[in-house]
C-alpha cells in the first residue's frame, strides 16, 4: 500500500545516517514517521527485534498503543498488542516498547534498530543515562546493514538533542528540521492558535524545530547560547575575576576573565558549603592568579563561618571589590542584559552548564526575578561582577 509522506518525512525514512533525528513543531508529522520508520525497519530485518522509547509509560499507553495498532493495520501487517509486557508480536518478530522515566529497568533484551520519541521531555542528565543504556541494547548483528539509533522530537530550549546534535555533530549524525506547516492536513485554524499562545521564541521552537530559548518571562531575555558562546581560555597568571553570592550551604561563584573591555565566564563553582569551603577551593584551583572577588556587598558584616565573609576573603588575601551597598535587582539584572546586548559579556557554556541554564530559566515571578527555582544564586554571583566591572563607576568601592 502506497503511504503519502512529507518532503521531510521521506527524508528522514530514507537517511543512512547512524543517527537521524527529526526535530519539528506540533502537527508536523514526527510521531506518524517515527512510527512508520519502526514499522519498516522491522519489516526489513525478519526476527531482528526493534525498540520505541518515550519518556514515560503513560504515553506508551495513550500514544504508542493506538499508533503503532493503526499504522501496523494501515499496512494490513498481522499483530498481536501484549499489554503488560509493553510489546507488539508480528510475523516478523517483536516491536519493543519501553519507557526511559527508569533507564535502570532498560535490560535484558537486544534490538537492531531503536527509535527514541521525546528525548528532550527528559531532564538531559536522565535522557543522556537512558541513551547509554539504549545504545548497550542496540546490538543484533544486522546482515549487511548497521544498527541505527533515530529521534523523533520537539525542540525543547538546548537540552539533549542540542548536544548531542548540535553541539556534537560529527558525519554519523544527521538532523532534519520539520515545519508545522509543512502538514497540510492540520485544520486551518492550528497554526493561528499557535500563534495566538506562544511567545516569538517559542514559535520558532514549536512551529519550526528550531533550538531557541522557550523559556517564558525569562529575566535574561537577552542571552542566546549560540550568540554568546565563547572558546576563551585563562593564560596563566592572568587576573580573574569572581562573582560571588553569599548563602550558607549554597555558596555560589562565577570566574571571569577580562579582555578588551569584555567579560568571558570560564568557570563556575556552585553550592559551596560556606565562604571557608569557597576560599579553599579558589585558592586549590587558581594558585597562580590574582583574584579579584566581586561580592554580594551584605558579605561586609555578614557571616557563614563564623566571621565576616569579607574578613574570611582578605586573609585569604584576595582583592575585594564591592560597592557600600548593592545595586538594585533591577540594575544589576539591567546590566547584565545590556552586556549581553552590547557584546560584552560571553558564556562558556560547557565549562558554566549551570550558569547557563540559569540565565536561560529564571523567570520573573510577582513581577521579580523568582527565587524559589534555584536559579537566583548563580545569577546573582555573576551579575555582581559584571555590575561591578562594565557598569559601577558611579558606586564607591569599599
Amino acid at each position: 500500500m502506497q503511504i503519502e509522506l512529507f518532503s521531510h518525512q521521506m527524508e528522514f525514512i530514507q537517511s543512512d545516517a547512524t543517527y537521524t533525528a527529526i526535530v519539528g513543531g506540533y502537527g508536523s508529522g514526527k510521531t506518524f514517521v517515527g512510527i512508520a520508520k519502526t514499522v519498516e525497519m522491522k519489516l526489513s530485518m525478519p526476527n531482528i527485534d526493534v525498540a520505541y522509547y518515550l519518556p514515560t509509560y503513560p504515553l506508551i499507553r495513550d500514544i504508542a498503543f493506538k499508533n503503532f495498532s493503526e499504522y501496523l493495520t494501515l499496512r494490513k501487517i498481522p499483530y498481536k498488542l501484549h499489554e503488560t509486557n509493553k510489546e507488539f508480536t508480528t510475523p516478523y518478530g517483536r516491536i519493543i516498547l519501553r519507557s526511559m522515566d527508569n533507564p535502570s529497568l532498560i535490560v535484558g533484551y537486544e534490538t537492531g534498530y531503536a527509535i527514541i520519541d521525546e528525548a528532550d521531555v527528559l531532564p538531559i542528565r536522565k535522557m543522556q543515562t537512558a541513551f547509554d543504556m539504549i545504545v548497550a541494547r542496540n546490538r543484533s548483528v544486522i546482515p549487511n546493514g548497521k544498527n541505527k539509533l533515530d529521534f523523533v522530537s520537539t525542540p525543547e530550549g538546548f537540552k539533549f538533542m542540542y548536544k548531542f546534535f548540535k553541539k556534537e555533530a560529527n558525519e554519523h549524525k544527521k538532523i532534519i528540521h520539520a515545519h508545522t506547516e509543512a502538514n497540510t492536513s492540520l485544520p486551518k485554524e492550528y497554526i493561528e492558535n499557535l500563534k495566538n499562545t506562544y511567545t516569538t521564541n517559542q514559535l520558532k521552537a514549536y512551529l519550526y524545530g528550531e533550538f531557541v530559548n522557550i523559556t517564558s518571562e525569562s529575566v535574561y531575555s537577552s542571552y542566546n547560547r549560540e550568540v554568546h558562546r565563547h572558546t576563551e581560555k585563562i593564560i596563566d597568571g592572568e587576573i580573574l575575576y569572581v562573582g560571588m553570592d553569599f548563602n550558607i550551604t549554597n555558596m555560589n561563584a562565577v570566574v571571569f576573565i577580562k579582555r578588551d573591555k569584555k567579560m568571558f565566564a570560564v568557570a563556575e563553582l556552585p553550592s559551596a558549603y560556606n565562604t571557608q569551603s569557597l576560599v579553599e577551593q579558589l585558592k586549590a584551583r587558581y594558585l597562580n592568579h590574582k583574584l579579584r572577588i566581586n561580592p554580594d556587598a551584605s558579605g561586609n558584616a555578614r557571616s557563614t563561618s563564623g566571621s565576616s565573609d569579607f574578613g574570611i576573603l582578605k586573609k585569604a588575601l584576595f582583592q575585594v571589590d564591592a560597592p557600600k551597598k548593592n545595586p538594585k535587582v533591577s540594575e544589576r539584572v539591567n546590566a547584565v542584559n545590556l552586556a549581553f546586548e552590547r557584546g560584552q559579556l560571553f558564556v562558556d557554556d560547557d565549562a558554566c552548564p549551570t550558569f547557563a541554564e540559569a540565565l536561560e530559566k529564571q523567570s520573573y515571578k510577582d513581577g521579580v526575578p523568582d527565587k524559589d527555582s534555584g536559579y537566583d544564586h548563580i545569577t546573582e554571583a555573576a551579575g555582581y561582577s559584571v555590575f561591578i566591572n562594565l557598569f559601577s563607576s558611579k558606586y564607591k568601592q569599599i
